[in-house]
């Protein structure tokens, strides 16, 4: 099994940046792609970010492209979402997850392990 933790959310005022951790643990393997996902009050979880095994490919949601970056240190087993230029709408739960292919998949289905998530919440 796989354990993902997130950290780092927050309030923030618009405009400002939060910078969210995954630290993972228990059976890891640096050979999986990572991704975030959000899920905001009365609405399905979407993909935000995700980034290949090796950390040279990473894919962004259009809503989030310029604005957040998705980085992954294997040796420490963390990936970081930085999020800057924060709006009223990037206002969810964040969630990590873990992919089961090597490369960076938008599509949920395709993670077999999920973090609990952390809050962020922007206002205006």
């Amino acid at each position: 099994q796989v354990q993902l933790v997130e950290s780092g959310g927050g309030l923030v005022q618009a405009g400002g940046s939060l910078r969210l951790s995954c630290a993972a643990s228990g059976r890891t393997k640096s050979s999986y792609a990572m991704g975030w996902f959000r899920q905001a009050p009365g609405k399905e979880r979407e993909f935000v970010a995700a980034i290949s095994f090796s950390g040279g490919s990473q894919y962004y949601a259009d809503s989030v492209k310029g604005r957040f970056t998705i980085s992954r240190d294997n040796a420490e087993n963390t990936v970081v979402l930085q999020m800057n230029s924060l709006k009223p709408e990037d206002t969810a739960v964040y969630y990590c997850a873990q992919a089961r292919t090597t490369w960076a998949t938008p599509q949920p289905y395709e993670y077999d392990f999920w973090g609990q998530g952390t809050q962020v919440t922007v206002s205006s």
